[in-house]
C-alpha cells in the first residue's frame, strides 16, 4: 500500500501547528521546512491528492527524514507520522525515480539478499571476525593503504564494528530454566547486528529474565525483525519476515516475546498494521503486538529482582541516552530510567537532551554522512557535559553510533545496554 492507498484521513489530520518543528533535528539544523514533519506531509498530501508528481526530489526528501519519530510525541493532534514516513519510501521505491546501478546493487546485496538469511550475515561477519582475529584490518589501518580509497570508503571503514568472538547461539542455550521458581515462559529476539556485534548483551539479556523467574527460549537460528525493509521501502519483503517470525515464535506459546533493541521493538509491535490484510495471519499478528515486550517494560511490569547490595562497595557515574524508537515509537522513558535506578552503587546523571537523535537511525549515518555527523557531534558534546564514564543506551544502532564517535574524539567512555548493567549488578 502507498500513499494513494492510504486512509485519506490520515494525511489530514496534520493541522500544521508547527509544534513539531523544534523537535526535528533536520528542521533544527537547516530552518527549511520541507526538512520538517509538517513539510513533508505536505508534500505527501500533494502527492496523494494527484497535484504533484512522484520525483527524485521529493524521494530525496523522505530519505532525509531521520524516522526519529520525535514528531509524534510532539503532535497534539496524535498524527501518525511512521505510517505515513513508511508508505511515503515505500512509493518512492516503487516509482523508481531513485534507482541507479550502484544503488540497485547495494539494496539488493543488503536489504533483499543479506538481511533476508540470517546465515548469510553471519557467514559475512565470520569473514569480518576473522580478518579482525588476525590483524590484517589493523594492519591495512596501519600501512596507509586506505589512504589509497576514495574518501567515502575510508569513512565506511572507520565505522567497521568489532564483530565479537561468539554469536548470541554459542552464549546462549535454546532453553535457559528460570532461576529459583518459574513465573513465565518468554521468548528471545536475538536480532540482527545485536547478534554479530552485541551478542554479550543478549546473554545479559538472558540472564537477568532467569534472574527474575522466567524460563527463556532462545532459537539458535532466528531472523530479521523487517524494520530494515519497512523503513526503507520494502513492504512486501517486511511483511514475508513478518509471517516467518510469528510462525517460529507462535505468540500463544509465550507469556512475552522480548526484544532489548529499541529500533527492532518498535517495528516489531506493529505487526497487526503490516498483516492487516492478511486473513491467515491477521489474528496471530494482533496477539504478537500485545505480546512483544521491550526488556525495560517487561521486567518493570512483573516486578524486578532487587540485585544484592552487600557487594564490594562501588560507585558508577551514568548517562543514558535514549533511543527515538524506544522513546519516541514505544513511549518507553521512565523504565529504564527505574532500571539503572534499581542498581546498588549507580548514579544516574540525565543526559540534556537525551531523546534527541544520535544520527545513527539505522542506516542514515551511511546515507546521510554529514548530517549524522552535525547530531553526533551535538550528542557527545552533551555526554562530555555530564563527566560520567558509562553510558547507557538500548538500542545497537545508537552503542555502534556512539562508540564511534567516543573512539574517534579519544573520549575514555564505556558504552553499554542498561541490561548489562544489571546482568553485572546480579553477578556480584
Amino acid at each position: 500500500m502507498h500513499l494513494k492507498g492510504l486512509d485519506y484521513s490520515v494525511l489530514q489530520q496534520c493541522m500544521h501547528c508547527g509544534l513539531c518543528l523544534p523537535t526535528c533535528p533536520t528542521y533544527v539544523a537547516t530552518k527549511v521546512e520541507r526538512h520538517s514533519p509538517r513539510g513533508r506531509i505536505a508534500l505527501m498530501r500533494a502527492v496523494a491528492d494527484g497535484r504533484f508528481e512522484m520525483n527524485k526530489a521529493f524521494a530525496e526528501e523522505m530519505y532525509f527524514c531521520l524516522g526519529c519519530l520525535a514528531c509524534m510525541s510532539a503532535c497534539p493532534a496524535g498524527v501518525n507520522y511512521a505510517e505515513l514516513f513508511e508508505h511515503a519510501r515505500a512509493e518512492a521505491e516503487a516509482s523508481g525515480v531513485l534507482r541507479s546501478p550502484k544503488r540497485n546493487l547495494i539494496r539488493t546485496l543488503a536489504i533483499r539478499w543479506l538481511f533476508m538469511d540470517l546465515s548469510r550475515l553471519q557467514l559475512v561477519g565470520r569473514a569480518l571476525q576473522l580478518c579482525q582475529q588476525l590483524g590484517l584490518q589493523a594492519l591495512a589501518r596501519r600501512s596507509g593503504v586506505l589512504k589509497l580509497l576514495p574518501r567515502r570508503l575510508r569513512e565506511l571503514e572507520a565505522m567497521t564494528p568489532v564483530v565479537q568472538p561468539q554469536f548470541s547461539a554459542d552464549l546462549i542455550a535454546p532453553i535457559t530454566p528460570a532461576v529459583g521458581a518459574k513465573k513465565h515462559r518468554v521468548a528471545m529476539l536475538i536480532g540482527c547486528a545485536q547478534d554479530l556485534i552485541f551478542s554479550d548483551i543478549n546473554r545479559d539479556t538472558v540472564e537477568v529474565l532467569a534472574q527474575n523467574g522466567c524460563e527463556v527460549v532462545t532459537p539458535p537460528e532466528q531472523l530479521c525483525c523487517g524494520s530494515l525493509h519497512a523503513h526503507n521501502g520494502e513492504w512486501e519483503l517486511a511483511r514475508q519476515l513478518a509471517r516467518k517470525q510469528i510462525d517460529q515464535f507462535p505468540p500463544d506459546q509465550f507469556d512475552a516475546i522480548i526484544t532489548n533493541a529499541g529500533g527492532c521493538g518498535s517495528h516489531l509491535k506493529h505487526y497487526a498494521r503490516l498483516l492487516a490484510d492478511d486473513p491467515e495471519y491477521r489474528q496471530r499478528a494482533a496477539l504478537w503486538d500485545q505480546k512483544v515486550k521491550d526488556i525495560h517494560e517487561w521486567l518493570m511490569g512483573i516486578g524486578i529482582k532487587a540485585p544484592p547490595s552487600d557487594g564490594p562497595p562501588q560507585t558508577l557515574t551514568v548517562t543514558y541516552h535514549e533511543s527515538c524508537h524506544l522513546a519516541h515509537g514505544q513511549k518507553i522513558v521512565a523504565q529504564p530510567r527505574q532500571l539503572l535506578r534499581a542498581i546498588p552503587g549507580l548514579n544516574l546523571v540525565e543526559l540534556p537532551e537525551s531523546a534527541w537523535c544520535c544520527g545513527s537511525a539505522g542506516v542514515y549515518n551511511l546515507i546521510q554522512p554529514e548530517m549524522a555527523a552535525q547530531l553526533l557531534e551535538r550528542k557527545i558534546e552533551h555526554i562530555k557535559s555530564t563527566g560520567a564514564a558509562i553510558v547507557a543506551a538500548a538500542n545497537p544502532g545508537c552503542l555502534l553510533q556512539l562508540v564511534n564517535g567516543a573512539r574517534q574524539r579519544g573520549l575514555n567512555l564505556r558504552l553499554v545496554h542498561p541490561v548489562t548493567l544489571l546482568a553485572e549488578a546480579y553477578r556480584r
